[in-house]
């Protein structure tokens, strides 16, 4: 079967009501013009999982200006999802649960690293290949990525308002115009992104058993599909790394504009 066909045949816990039901369901009643956005997210507490949630929220009135349906899977259990949407705003009628990343699978997503370690239980194993992802074994692009987020990228749009006020609790509030100060403003600042990522950090450890009811699924990596009215395949992308949810992690939802 094909990645539509597939999702065609997926019924899993939605996060709104609890019901198991078609990821796709609501969907295929859309109007001719309509696309469905598919996206195959990590376990809720990763990094990549957050940071899209908040592209998606960001580009919200775009996606519905391009007439897009949006559908999500994440691994983790229903209150890893509700945790999620509470977090991120991320609409908790769109988002499915796996709790062990079998759809992932099904449609041939990247593992990650998955050795199995002498001595220790698989979500032991799990953290310690996980460790060697974000050092960039295994996962290709990830070191670069996360210097981009300290260092700045005038192809990116500015992240944060300047009276916008971003809490981390590890820092004191920063307000957009702080950076500013760094580099000037209508494009990602010096320590922008990582300012956010900090605090999606913050936010995922002093929640993690939430987030993360099964850490053995840690590595796993997920994956971006849009389709037509008729099921076509009009884009994908598979994750081959963290921090790796987009072929341009500058603008992560350029690919809409060029083919929706």
């Amino acid at each position: 079967m094909n990645a539509y066909e597939i999702l065609q045949n997926t019924q899993r816990e939605r996060v709104s009501d609890g019901v198991i039901a078609p990821v796709l369901a609501g969907w295929e009643s859309s109007s001719p013009s309509a696309k469905l956005l598919f996206i195959a997210l990590p376990q809720l507490g990763d990094f990549d999982s957050l940071e899209y949630a908040w592209w998606l929220h960001r580009e919200a009135d775009h996606l519905r200006s391009l007439n897009i349906t949006l559908r999500a899977v994440g691994i983790g259990d229903r209150a890893s999802g509700q945790q999620f949407c509470e977090y991120t705003g991320f609409a908790a009628d769109a988002l499915f649960m796996d709790t062990q990343a079998t759809l992932h699978r099904e449609l041939g997503l990247y593992q990650g690293v998955t050795r199995s370690w002498p001595g220790l239980q698989p979500g032991q194993s799990a953290w310690v290949n996980l460790m060697l992802m974000c050092a960039g074994i295994g996962s290709p692009g990830t070191l670069a990525e996360v210097f981009r987020g300290y260092r700045g990228d005038r192809a990116a749009p500015q992240l944060i308002a300047d009276d916008e006020a971003i809490a981390t609790n590890l820092l004191p509030p920063l307000k957009g115009d702080f950076f500013a100060l760094a580099g000037g403003r209508g494009f990602q600042r010096s320590f922008e992104l990582a300012t956010l990522r900090l605090r999606n950090m913050v936010e995922v450890l002093g929640k993690w058993d939430r987030y993360v009811p099964d850490a053995q699924y840690m590595t796993q990596r997920g994956g971006t599909f849009l389709f037509d009215r008729a099921g076509n395949l009009l884009y994908e992308h598979r994750d081959r790394g963290i921090l790796g949810f987009a072929a341009n992690m500058a603008q992560p939802l350029a690919f809409l504009d060029q083919v929706a």
